[in-house]
């Protein structure tokens, strides 16, 4: 349910469980957590996005009732896409929620289609989410922005993401993975030391 598409020194990785709207279990992030460490010494552009019109609506329902909404393996997952030397996009082919929204968060750039909409009903469930998600989408959107999200339950459009500065750009769903590829251009012709030596000038 986690593809690899290993196109030269870009790698695509796809949630690909359509069925469950890219629904996340536990083996699922695990599969993730590696397939992101592997990329750390062999890619310079790695992209995630999601098979058919959602991108990930976070844990799957059963999983999270079992203990998945508060599992390790969510942080595990975006400290790991946070901390890779090369570009990493997130390709958001639809709607993303909860903990899915962390791995967005953790990329260096975002796109989306214009029907994405964006939220994280933590409040209304009764979660904290993870801890370094709070803080990267205060640094992207606001202290206030970060709070009508996490806290009033807000589902943010693709506008809104994009004037609020969440993401990036908004691009026609057949485009996406063109955009992607302009955006991997000038990484991909680079070498690794460049690719992440501007990266940690940025941190």
């Amino acid at each position: 349910m986690i593809d690899v598409e290993k196109e030269g020194e870009r790698w695509v990785v796809i949630i690909n469980r359509p069925e469950k709207a890219n629904s996340l279990t536990a083996d699922m992030l695990s599969a993730l957590i590696d397939t992101v460490k592997a990329a750390r010494s062999e890619a310079k552009v790695l992209v995630l996005t999601g098979t058919g019109k959602v991108f990930s609506a976070g844990a799957d329902l059963d999983a999270a009732k079992a203990g998945l909404a508060v599992s390790p393996l969510w942080e595990d997952l975006s400290s790991t896409l946070a901390e890779l030397p090369c570009l990493t996009i997130a390709a958001l082919n639809g709607t993303l929620a909860g903990g899915a929204f962390g791995m967005a968060l953790a990329c260096d750039l975002r796109l989306c289609v214009p029907d994405a909409k964006f939220f994280y009903p933590v409040m209304k469930l009764g979660y904290l989410p993870q801890p370094s998600d709070p803080k990267r989408l205060a640094a992207l959107v606001g202290p206030a922005r970060a709070k009508m999200i996490l806290m009033a339950g807000q589902k943010i459009t693709a506008d809104e993401a994009l004037s609020w500065g969440l993401i990036e750009r908004i691009v026609e769903r057949e485009a996406l993975m063109t955009a992607v590829s302009e955006l991997s251009e000038a990484a991909l012709t680079a070498s690794s030391y460049h690719v992440a030596g501007i990266k940690e000038l940025i941190k």
